[in-house]
């Protein structure tokens, strides 16, 4: 039987004309479900029917959003609401379509979000290079304004919203929550010690929640449809539907919404199969910072993943087949780390430095037999030292890679150099990138998943 989405999210970006714009979102049932909340329900039955949803973060921890939301003290104000869409984990691009083309889905699902837990306040942390959807979502916000569904007494009720609209500068640190709120404020982004939580301490001190743009844009569907409608996706511990981002050696790259606990194959199939009709190799589930799989025969939710030791986490799916070299894939995951951190750990800094130069000795032909396992004690002792997970998931997928794939690394020290090809370049594959290919496998001079990719 032919695999199929589950449209809930995308549903409108996929069979709709000009979704972003406001007439078009509320002639397809937008900002129903908030105008009820605000109007008929309270602030603890909103908080309660998300818990009873069982949505979990869509972001990277699949952390429950309504017990994240239970953890805002009640009596302290001002609370403030933060839209995480600094999307930049190399192989994701889901979140950035939803804010071109559906801006008004995530700010409905704000009003929701802001009335349950108290917020008077949301800003919402844009990717600096996302241009397009910065301007769609500013022109959003302003009719929305003007709508009076933002503003004071939105909506008829004595409920009071307002939203700034905030770009970054590219820095994938700023991808941490609590990061990003130190470059909210205007400090150098860099993550905070936990405890306390930004639930509790978070933007200016104050109780703020932090919530991805996949995760609020699912709200408005929830309220519209019910509990019921949402849980009959999924699984018990993972319910609901999610966006994967598909890219790699695959014939059609691009954005897919599925069930959780869809099978990775089925996820592939929707894609197009592989190019050539070759095997995967290593498959990347989310991002570059999950650890590789070798196989397709499993279920793509939060739980069977973990057990498999890697992660959903942002959803991005990298497939490679036999014509990839693992100590190059190694060497970019890298050398995005080593470039990316904050600077602020030493274990990180430091680490993420001497694996790049590592894996650099190893790809050109001067590894050394020792450098296998220098590489392994460098992921020991960076993985659980640092503050943020930046260093953790450095360790993870150079790990990964060399457990995975040894022999590849150890047959670069043994001919002394890389196997795969003569000049020490990533083979990309059978057929050529063209400029509509968003999510094949970039050229060596980009990465899996490179902002350029992931930006096409």
């Amino acid at each position: 039987m032919a695999v199929s989405q589950a449209l809930v999210v995308r549903k409108r970006l996929v069979e709709v004309d000009e979704p972003w714009k406001l007439d078009i979102y509320e002639n397809t049932g937008g900002y129903a479900a908030a105008r009820e909340v605000v109007t008929t329900s309270s602030p603890e039955d909103t908080l309660e029917e998300v818990k009873a949803s069982g949505l979990r973060g869509r972001g990277g921890a699949g952390f429950p959003t309504g017990m994240k939301w239970s953890f805002v003290p009640k009596d302290i104000f001002p609370k403030y609401l933060v839209i995480n869409h600094d999307e930049g984990e190399p192989g994701t691009f889901k979140d950035r379509e939803m804010f071109e083309l559906d801006p008004h889905q995530l700010l409905e699902g704000m009003i929701i979000a802001a009335f349950a837990v108290g917020a008077s306040k949301a800003f919402i942390y844009c990717r600096g290079e996302f241009a397009l959807g910065s301007r769609r979502m500013d022109q959003a916000i302003r009719s929305a304004y003007e709508k009076g569904y933002l503003g004071s007494g939105i909506f008829g009720s004595s409920f009071d919203f307002d939203v700034v609209l905030h770009r970054g500068a590219g820095a994938y640190i700023c991808g941490e929550e609590s990061a990003l709120l130190d470059s909210l404020e205007g400090h150098r982004g860099q993550p905070r010690l936990k405890p306390p939580f930004p639930a509790v301490k978070g933007l200016y001190g104050q109780p703020t929640v932090v919530n991805n743009t996949e995760t609020l844009s699912t709200l408005p569907h929830i309220f519209n449809h019910g509990i019921d409608w949402f849980r009959k996706w999924g699984s018990e511990k993972s319910p609901g539907v999610k966006v994967f981002s598909v890219s790699g050696h695959v014939n059609n790259p691009g954005n897919y919404e599925v069930p959780l606990g869809t099978k990775l194959s089925d996820v592939l199939e929707l894609a197009g199969g592989m190019l050539d009709g070759n095997a995967p190799k290593a498959v990347i589930p989310g991002g570059i910072s999950a650890p590789l799989l070798t196989i397709t025969d499993i279920a793509m939710d939060f739980e069977t993943l973990q057990a498999a030791g890697t992660m959903l986490g942002s959803g991005g799916i990298v497939f490679m087949d036999h014509t990839t070299c693992m100590v190059r894939n190694a060497l970019i995951a890298a050398e995005f780390y080593e470039h990316e951190s904050c600077g602020k750990c030493t274990p990180c800094r430091e680490g993420t430095w001497w694996q790049v130069k590592v894996l650099e000795r190893i790809e050109h032909g001067e590894g050394r037999q020792e450098d296998l396992d220098l590489l392994l004690d460098m992921c020991e002792r960076m993985d659980g030292r640092c503050f943020c997970p930046l260093g953790d998931t450095a360790a993870w997928a150079v790990r990964s890679n060399l457990q995975l794939f040894r022999e590849d690394f150890q047959a670069h020290i043994d001919e002394g150099r890389c196997t795969y090809e003569t000049d020490h370049r990533t083979l990309v594959g059978a057929r050529a990138i063209g400029p509509g290919d968003a999510g094949v496998t970039p050229q060596p001079s980009e990465g899996i998943g490179s902002d350029s990719e992931a930006s096409s």
